[in-house]
């Protein structure tokens, strides 16, 4: 695959769905080689698109990724993984499983203490946990947003396969964010690519913030 296509993808990855023009503008390519790579990636079933009115011109054209192309982004020994989750399960039953999910939550909180912990600030504090986050490969950022809050996206899962059998993981996740930001914040999950997002995304706000309905 050439590097434009390569680019493509990761840029559908991270930020979602995009017409070939924006694509280009984006990579710092032509429109038509943008479009020549697209239909590379759409004849290997890698991307998809989906065409909407655009008054009396041509239909505008909105590229995403498909399942296929999600399955290019590692998910680590997903197949072994899931299998052992499972024999886990079979062997210490739920209970078993639960203090295993909380043994291994209790080592990844004191890595994130050592990262994080040491920064005065909410900025400082998500900036080290997004940067801990894209090491451990879930393509994380933050920003903040115009009232105030912050949002803190992952645009990848390399537990997947995991979190799919044993939800126990994103609960244990959830609960170290809001350990991570301190007690003055709130932590809420908008999007979860385990329940069919395209990322996972949490809004973080101060405690004593109104909290408008989640979309």
């Amino acid at each position: 695959m050439d590097k434009g296509s390569d680019a493509i993808l990761f840029h559908l990855k991270m930020h979602g769905t995009a017409s070939a023009e924006a694509l280009a503008s984006r990579l710092g390519i032509s429109a038509q080689a943008a479009r020549q790579s697209l239909e590379r990636l759409l004849r290997d079933g890698l991307v998809a698109f989906a065409d909407t009115p655009a008054g009396r011109g041509r239909p505008r054209r909105a590229w995403s990724l498909t399942g296929a192309a999600q399955a290019r982004f590692p998910d680590t020994h997903a197949e072994l993984t899931a299998e052992l989750i499972g024999l886990i399960r079979d062997e210490f039953g739920e209970a078993g499983l639960d203090a295993v999910v909380a043994r291994r939550a209790g080592h990844v909180r004191a890595y994130y203490r050592s990262r994080c912990g040491i920064r005065p600030s909410i900025e400082g504090r998500l900036a080290a946990l997004a940067e801990a986050r894209s090491a451990e490969g879930y393509m994380a950022a933050w920003t903040r947003e115009p009232d105030g809050s912050f949002l803190l996206v992952e645009n990848h899962c390399p537990i997947c396969a995991a979190a799919m059998v044993c939800q126990g993981f994103c609960a244990s996740e959830l609960d170290l964010f809001r350990e991570v930001v301190g007690r003055d914040w709130r932590v809420e999950r908008l999007d979860h690519i385990v329940a069919g997002a395209r990322r996972c995304a949490y809004r973080i706000s101060a405690a004593t913030q109104a909290q408008p309905a989640a979309s």
